[in-house]
């Protein structure tokens, strides 16, 4: 008589997936709150001194990450952002590493 014994292994939870499942959830109840936050903190602050706040800081101070001051000769401000956008693809630089200190048009004569 022949007898065969088959052996199984036993099954083991995926314990990989299972980390993959834990992050994803960690990083969606992250987002989630840091959005609940956000609005607390939009909702903390009244609306009169927001644009108070809002004005003084606009008058006083230049936005993150400016350079400075920007002059422009006979250009419209959209020809301007156009001419920067295209130099600022064009050598391959991020448009917030590079200062713009004046733009001119020039005409062949």
């Amino acid at each position: 008589m022949l007898h065969v014994c088959t052996v199984t292994q036993a099954q083991q939870p995926d314990y990989i997936a299972l980390a993959i499942v834990g992050v994803l959830l960690l990083g969606v109840v992250a987002a989630v709150l840091r959005k609940y936050f956000a609005k607390k903190k939009a909702h903390a602050m009244p609306a009169e001194a927001a644009t108070d706040q809002g004005t003084k800081a606009a008058a006083t101070a230049a936005a993150p990450g400016c350079a400075g001051e920007l002059k422009l000769h006979d250009v419209p401000p959209k020809t301007a952002a156009m001419v920067m956008a295209i130099v600022a693809d064009t050598i391959g630089k991020p448009l917030n590493e590079l200062r713009f200190i004046s733009i001119k048009e020039v005409t062949k004569k």
